[in-house]
């Protein structure tokens, strides 16, 4: 009967699990795409589109500061938004995995499937679809690991608060991935995670400061995700801005 003490747990979690382990991703209603004048940017190897020219270019800094590549930049708007952008390498969250949980890379395979193991969007976008409804309290398998009791761990933690007013689907011709919060209500930040097979970008949006009350906008981060792409003249990795209109 040594397994009713890890099984009671099992349900004992699950009833306890936060609200944000119950939100799953939903496609956006809204896929239209802001068509004011706006800023062409270039950083970390990456070029995309803001729709905004108000940037405070004394104000951008990069990181990290002791290091000749840059993965992370600040950018500060004089509207009071501001926008942390960092660039990650393909498969960081899954390749960390293994250390971070200190089990071996067959055992997180053999727990939650090659499938879902095969890159960071596929690993995310199963904690995301799992909710406490979907346990399966009864299963252990060879590894030793409760794939269902590590997912809803994973699924309490992954999500920042923002995502509690929403998970969304987001999808461009060269990268798929998800929104935090939703661009519906005003809140502290609004979080954009884009996969892809040669590595992912995360933007954060600060709005705490933002002067603008209605926030950014739903066309305004569509802009953004659908203008993203690989900085293809831009070997040196240097920031480049410049002011571009959408006809």
């Amino acid at each position: 009967m040594h397994w009713i003490v890890p099984v009671a747990l099992s349900f004992y979690a699950a009833h306890k699990a936060p609200a944000i382990a119950r939100v799953v991703p939903i496609d956006l209603k809204d896929h239209t795409i802001s068509t004011i004048t706006g800023k062409s940017l270039s950083y970390l190897g990456y070029q995309f589109e803001v729709p905004w020219t108000d940037v405070d270019e004394t104000q951008t800094k990069l990181y990290p500061t002791d290091k000749p590549v840059k993965t992370m930049v600040d950018l500060r708007f004089r509207s009071g938004l501001r926008l942390l952008m960092s660039s990650i390498p393909p498969r960081s969250l899954v390749n960390d995995l293994p250390k971070n949980m200190n089990v071996t890379p067959q055992a997180i395979e053999s727990a939650f499937g090659r499938e879902t193991m095969k890159s960071d969007y596929s690993f995310v976008k199963t904690v995301y679809d799992f909710t406490p409804d979907k346990m399966n309290h009864w299963s252990f398998g060879g590894s030793g690991m409760n794939r269902d009791e590590s997912l809803l761990i994973f699924k309490s933690i992954i999500p920042a608060k923002s995502a509690e007013t929403g998970i969304f689907n987001l999808q461009s011709p060269g990268y798929q991935g998800f929104q935090q919060g939703s661009a519906e209500l005003k809140q502290d930040r609004i979080i954009l995670d884009l996969y892809s097979d040669e590595g992912s970008v995360e933007m954060i949006f600060f709005e705490k400061d933002y002067k603008n009350p209605a926030g950014v906008t739903q066309p305004e981060i569509n802009r953004i995700v659908q203008s993203l792409r690989r900085a293809s003249q831009n070997p040196s990795n240097e920031p480049q801005i410049e002011e571009v209109k959408v006809q």
